[in-house]
């Protein structure tokens, strides 16, 4: 994973956007750690999992914080030791840049707990 693609700016898409294709958005992906997966060019989803439902909650409101603070915001499934996190831009219906700066910044989030941070 590489950490300047979590430090991008997260931007809207413009109002002429887009949704990226294949093309667009398959070198991005490569920058994402492995928990990531495009599904049906639509959408970024990614799983993590944790040792116990308190670790995941608390994995679930720091996604929460930062998807406050950039006004984009995944849609985020909690369970018993996982957290699975689908994300694009809602404005085009697709995958953006941003959704791929986004989902690099979870992954940064998520290596402070495989740390044990």
């Amino acid at each position: 994973m590489s950490s300047s693609l979590a430090d991008e700016p997260v931007e809207p898409a413009d109002d002429d956007a887009e949704p990226l294709s294949a093309d667009g958005y398959e070198p991005l992906l490569e920058r994402l750690g492995d928990a990531w997966t495009v599904v049906d060019g639509h959408h970024l989803e990614a799983t993590y999992a944790f040792p116990d439902f308190e670790t995941a909650l608390a994995f679930t409101n720091d996604v929460g914080e930062l998807a406050e603070a950039e006004w984009h915001h995944p849609d985020i499934h909690l369970s018993w030791g996982e957290v699975r996190i689908e994300m694009w831009s809602h404005d085009i219906d697709g995958l953006h840049r941003s959704d791929f700066a986004m989902a690099a910044r979870m992954d940064r989030a998520y290596a402070a707990y495989a740390d044990g941070e």
